[in-house]
């Protein structure tokens, strides 16, 4: 090709490079401007100095235990009551986020994740009382509402599961809430649980478990002289795993490996897998919830990790 041919193609070219860039431009621009619901842009959701200790999220795939506590949230979070909480009372009470900067964060301000805007894990001191809620906006901007009662007494950790809308990423902050009462005792160390007629089991492998080692544990949940176990789905799923550590310095929310999007497989029998990687060796309570025949049941395990 001559040279003077080249010359022409080369305005042309470049040319074809400025529309398309340039129509590239307008499409963002008018991305930009389509309302989402939300005030709030993920500027609002960072942490400066992130390598000092910023909450990241995990991999779905291979879930690992977060540390909430120890970790810097870019939302701060503050739990109120309308009367001193007691044990065996139903507590009232009103949860508030707001981003660093103060910004409130409201319900466009959350994405729908696992049928709910905001979950709340509720675990008692030596973790042998945990409860999953689900708070309902308040009438003030930025405050949600819940209820529960705790079984015993002690120093609540209440821990948030949440994703902004402006990042569709997860994230999580923490409050603690002093309740009188009796503590209840820790959960007992069994890989069997018998309550409501049911047995529920609870295996790992490999054995022992180690940190920092990819673990498979398989949830199974039969009934007393068998027949099928009317295992019904909560938030989408059909068994939550949440794991948590002595401390309560954080969780390990898990889901359902490969899980069926209709009915069981054998009803006689379930069996679902799950996926976790635990950072450090102790001693972890890990909590399945599911929905037996409109029951919610709450079975506690005991999980030792080796170093």
């Amino acid at each position: 090709m001559s040279s003077a041919s080249n010359a022409s193609r080369a305005p042309f070219a470049w040319g074809q490079a400025a529309v398309i860039t340039g129509v590239a431009v307008l499409v963002f621009v008018a991305f930009r401007q389509i309302p989402t619901g939300t005030d709030l842009n993920h500027m609002d959701f960072r942490v400066e100095n992130r390598g000092a200790g910023a909450i990241e999220f995990c991999d779905p795939l291979n879930p690992q235990f977060i540390p909430v506590v120890a970790m810097r949230s870019p939302v701060s979070m503050i739990v109120r009551t309308e009367a001193p909480p007691a044990a065996g009372r139903e507590v009232r009470a009103v949860v508030s986020l707001r981003t660093a900067n103060g910004k409130v964060i409201a319900p466009p301000d959350l994405l729908v994740t696992h049928t709910r805007r905001l979950h709340l894990l509720v675990v008692a001191p030596a973790l042998g009382d945990y409860q999953h809620l689900h708070p309902e906006p308040g009438t003030v901007p930025g405050e949600w509402s819940f209820r529960f009662t705790p079984r015993g007494g002690g120093t609540y950790r209440v821990f948030a599961d949440f994703t902004p809308a402006a990042t569709a990423r997860g994230l999580y902050a923490s409050d603690d809430l002093v309740v009188s009462g009796s503590p209840v005792e820790a959960p007992r160390a069994s890989p069997t649980v018998e309550q409501h007629g049911h047995r529920f089991t609870l295996a790992v492998s490999p054995r022992p478990a180690r940190a920092g080692q990819p673990l498979d544990l398989e949830f199974t949940v039969v009934r007393d002289g068998g027949g099928p176990v009317a295992l019904e789905k909560v938030m989408d799923a059909y068994a939550h795993l949440v794991a948590f550590d002595a401390a309560r310095s954080g969780f390990a929310h898990l889901h359902p490996v490969e899980a069926p999007p209709g009915p069981v497989a054998d009803p006689a029998r379930i069996n679902l897998r799950f996926k976790l990687t635990v950072p450090r060796a102790g001693v972890f309570t890990v909590w399945a919830q599911l929905n037996v025949a409109g029951r919610e049941e709450f079975v506690p395990f005991r999980l030792e990790v080796a170093e």
